[in-house]
């Protein structure tokens, strides 16, 4: 071979080199990740999510990608947007405190992970075997909503002892909706009060469940992802008609609803965030074991019961992680 042919083959290799090294490299895992909600009621939380995927070793944007559907309350669309994350296609789905999306995702794939954090008892819905062995695709969180609001219903009638009735907000067209009644029932026999039940989906009924209230009936509002979103106008509803409200979320509470009991989600989200890495590293969801929130949370909002014209119980106030003041 001459010289110059030489040297011009030498150099054209050299040249596709880069190329080809690049051609090689994996492209960055994708995270599905579906909601029944919005971006903005959530954003806090989805800081905690990133937080626990960076614990497992991943970061986003620098080695892994997270595709985002959000349903905006359209449940409907959920089936639609979790095909489209199958089709991109995700390593694992994150369906994070939204039932309805960790059972849209479940039903369009047995293949690809899901990573769930719900209220509900994942066996009860059928989306694992047992909790310490899932044994399918899906893995997760769950609280076991129903012994979180026994300890809610118990509080508020703690606070308000005489009140002859305590009504629950619930949206009829979330799967908890029926376990959820059941449990308070149950708890408000033991506790000696008269539960009264209100479905609502719509702003249009939950503007017509509160008008149902009289001044200063206590009220409950049960776990769902509308409710969440809509937890700013909830209290302005329960500040207007002077209800005393329970809550699940802290972030009610923050933004002036009474109280609020119920796991810190934002940790929870991390610790979904955390499962999700680990299945991007290899572990089978079918061996990781269902897992339970590991912080709770109890917030007194003082400036409200003062609004309200309501005396909490130092006793009550000394329990309470937080005292709004």
């Amino acid at each position: 071979m001459k010289r110059r042919e030489f040297i011009r083959l030498v150099g054209g290799t050299a040249a596709s080199l880069p190329f080809a090294t690049h051609a090689q490299q994996p492209a960055m895992p994708v995270i599905g990740f579906l909601h029944s909600a919005s971006l903005e009621p959530n954003a806090k939380r989805l800081e905690g999510f990133r937080k626990g995927l960076q614990q497992a070793g991943f970061i986003e944007g620098q080695n892994v990608t997270i595709e985002y559907r959000w349903a905006a309350g359209q449940n409907a669309r959920l089936p639609e947007l979790a095909a489209e994350l199958i089709g991109k296609p995700a390593a694992v789905i994150a369906t994070l405190s939204s039932t309805p999306a960790t059972r849209a995702a479940k039903t369009a794939t047995t293949t690809i992970p899901i990573v769930f954090l719900i209220a509900e008892d994942p066996v009860e819905l059928g989306l694992v075997a047992s909790l310490n062995r899932p044994g399918g695709n899906a893995t997760g969180i769950s609280s076991q909503n129903a012994e979180l609001v026994a300890k809610r219903l118990g509080l508020l009638r703690e606070l308000l002892p005489q009140a002859p009735n305590i009504a629950v907000l619930l949206n009829p067209n979330n799967p908890n909706a029926k376990p959820v009644s059941s449990a308070l029932q149950a708890a408000a026999v033991t506790i000696g009060v008269h539960l009264n039940v209100l479905e609502a989906s719509t702003d249009a009924e939950i503007e017509l469940a509160y008008q149902s209230l009289k001044a200063r009936s206590p009220l409950l509002v049960g776990t769902d992802p509308s409710f969440f979103a809509r937890r700013a106008s909830l209290v302005a509803l329960g500040a207007r008609h002077a209800i005393p409200t329970m809550y699940d979320n802290r972030e009610a509470a923050d933004v002036g609803g009474l109280m609020s009991y119920g796991q810190n989600t934002e940790s929870s989200w991390e610790q979904a965030g955390i499962y999700v890495g680990r299945i991007l590293k290899g572990a089978k969801p079918g061996e990781l074991p269902v897992m339970r929130p590991t912080k709770f949370e109890y917030v007194i909002n003082l400036k409200t019961a003062k609004t309200l014209g309501l005396e909490v119980p130092p006793a009550m106030q000394a329990r309470a992680d937080e005292v709004i003041e």
